[in-house]
Order: C-alpha cells, then structure tokens, then sequence
C-alpha cells in the first residue's frame, strides 16, 4: 500500500488563492468560511489561525491580492503609468470574482504602499500633482473592467465562467488609457 501524503500546511497563500478561486468560479456570495474550509480540506476554524478576524480579514486580504500591484519605474512617468494601468487591469481581469472588494473596500496593507510607490514613482518621473493622478488612473482602470466584466455578462447566473467577449474591450482601455495621460501632461 503507497504511503499517504502529508496534507500540505495551510498557510495565508494557500487561503487567498482558494478563496480566489471560490470567488472567481462561483461568485463572491458563494465563498463561506465553510465552502473554504471544505476546499482546502480543514476545518473552518482553521483558517480562523491565519486570518483571526475572519471573514472580514479573508475580504481585506482578497481585495490587497488584487489591487496591490507593482511595476518597475520606466523612461517616462507616462510609460510607468502605462505599465501600472496594464498591470492592474490584468489583475482585476484575471480576478472578476472579487472587483466588488476592489471597488468598495477601502486601501489597506500591501495596497496602501503599491499607491504610495505609484505616486512616488511618477512624481520622480516628474509628474506634478502625482497623487491626484494615481487616484484618476486608478478610478479609469477600476472603471474600464467593472464595464468590462458588466458586458461579459460574468455575473450571470447562467454563465459558468467568465468569457472575453468584448473584442473591443482592449482597443477601447488603450484609448482612453492615451486620452487620460495626455489630460495629465497639461
């Protein structure tokens, strides 16, 4: 008889990157402390050790993962915002399950930083008024996926899994993208 495998640790990873898929492939109001539990073949007060504020750290934790987001400084301020802008969209498209979070929960943690680089980052570059400018970026690029995912239809009871069908979602984030930074250079 082959030897059975230890269980592999729970960690805070191993819990964020479940509950994302919980979120991602059943929707938010899907993910309990109990269905997360289950996925991850522990008992529900476990998690409770790594997240000890519960389900209101697991939501904190799930909305960080998504919108702290790093990009190495560029050329320009505006190929650095490009780079943020991209990166956090992919982000936020690979994760549709929780936009809701990145939209409504206020920055924390790792997020805050990420801002505070990204404002630091085009400031350097040379960017007046850099804060105001990551607080426009951020609402564009927020705003570009939640249309994004609201045309997809991913939301939908009747829809298993989130499906790309806006063929003009990219051309459309690149215009407005080139729009935006243009308005900031004035």
């Amino acid at each position: 008889m082959p030897a059975k495998r230890p269980p592999v640790p729970l960690s805070r990873e191993r819990i964020i990157e479940a509950a994302l898929h919980i979120a991602d492939s059943q929707g938010l109001r899907r993910l309990t402390m109990r269905r997360l539990g289950d996925a991850l073949q522990v008992e529900a007060m476990a998690i409770y050790h790594h997240l000890p504020r519960g389900k209101e750290a697991l939501m904190d934790a799930l909305a960080e993962h998504v919108t702290a987001v790093h990009v190495e400084q560029a050329a320009t301020w505006q190929e650095t915002a490009r780079a943020w802008c991209r990166a956090s969209r992919e982000m936020l498209r690979e994760h549709p399950g929780v936009l809701a979070l990145a939209l409504t929960k206020p920055p924390k943690g790792a997020t805050v930083i990420a801002i505070g680089e990204q404002i630091e980052q085009l400031a350097d570059g040379g960017l007046p008024g850099a804060e105001e400018a990551v607080r426009t970026l951020r609402a564009f690029v927020f705003g570009s996926v939640a249309v994004e995912v609201q045309r997809s239809g991913w939301a939908d009871p009747e829809v298993d899994e989130w499906v790309r069908r806006d063929r003009d979602a990219d051309a459309d984030f690149e215009r407005g993208l080139d729009a935006l930074l243009r308005g900031l250079q004035t």
